[in-house]
C-alpha cells in the first residue's frame, strides 16, 4: 500500500511538472489574456494586451523603482529584503512586502491572490520557472499586462485609457508614478486625484526614476 502511495504521489509530481513547464515555455510566446485574478473577479473586466514596445519606459521605470529596484541583478527573489521582512515579522513589527516582480509575475499569472505557506511555495516555483525560461523584458512585459491597476482593470493600457484617456505608450513620469503608486492597493488608492499617502508615495517615485535611469537599474529590459 505504501509503495503505491509513492508510486502515485511520484507520477503526480511528474505530471505537475510536466504541466508547469508546458505553460511557462507557452506564455513565453503567447499573451496571457485571462488569469484565475480576472476570471473570479466580481466586476467586468477590462484588460488591453500590448507589447512592451508600446507601452511608455516611464512605467518600466516606475515600477522598478516602486516594487523592485533590484530587478535586472537578482534571480527571482531579494534575499535580503525577504530576511529584513522576517527579522520584523519576529520582532513583531510591520511586515514588509518582499515580493520581487518576478514573484508577482508568477503569482498573477499562474495562481491566485492570498497568502498561505502553500501557495508561496508555488510562487517560488514558478518564479525559478519564469527566471529560467523567460528573459527581464518577457517577465517586465507580462507584469504590466496581468496587473490589476484599479476595480475591475488589468494592465497598464487599461489603466491607462481608464484614468488618463491615452493610450499607455506616452505615459509622462507623472502618470507612470501615480499608476505605480497604485498598485498594490489599485482597488483604494486614487490615481487621477491622488491625496495623502498615496500623492507623497507617487512623488517618490517620480523622484526615483531618475536614479532607476542615472544607474541603468531598467537596462535589462532594454538591452
Amino acid at each position: 500500500m505504501a509503495s503505491r502511495i509513492v508510486t502515485w504521489a511520484g507520477k503526480a509530481a511528474l505530471v505537475w511538472i510536466a504541466l508547469s513547464l508546458m505553460l511557462v515555455v507557452l506564455f513565453r510566446f503567447v499573451p496571457v489574456t485571462y488569469t484565475l485574478t480576472m476570471l473570479f473577479d466580481e466586476n467586468p473586466v477590462t484588460r488591453d494586451w500590448e507589447p512592451l514596445s508600446r507601452i511608455d519606459r516611464n512605467m518600466v521605470s516606475a515600477v522598478i523603482a516602486a516594487e523592485d529596484g533590484k530587478f535586472c541583478s537578482h534571480n527571482g527573489f531579494d534575499t535580503e529584503a525577504i530576511e529584513q521582512a522576517l527579522e520584523e515579522a519576529a520582532e513583531g513589527g510591520r511586515q514588509r512586502g518582499a515580493s520581487t516582480i518576478s514573484q508577482q509575475t508568477a503569482k498573477n499569472v499562474f495562481l491566485w491572490q492570498g497568502g498561505g505557506w502553500f501557495r508561496k511555495g508555488l510562487e517560488a516555483w514558478f518564479t525559478f520557472l519564469i527566471e529560467t525560461l523567460w528573459d527581464k523584458r518577457r517577465i517586465m512585459e507580462v507584469y504590466l499586462n496581468v496587473a490589476e491597476t484599479g476595480i475591475g482593470t488589468y494592465g497598464v493600457e487599461a489603466g491607462s485609457q481608464r484614468y488618463f484617456q491615452h493610450s499607455a505608450a506616452r505615459l509622462t513620469r507623472d502618470e507612470a508614478s501615480r499608476m505605480a503608486a497604485a498598485l498594490p492597493s489599485p482597488k483604494t488608492r486614487e490615481v487621477v486625484s491622488p491625496g495623502g499617502f498615496t500623492r507623497r508615495y507617487g512623488n517618490t517615485i517620480e523622484a526615483r526614476i531618475g536614479v532607476v535611469r542615472r544607474d541603468a537599474l531598467d537596462a535589462c529590459v532594454y538591452d
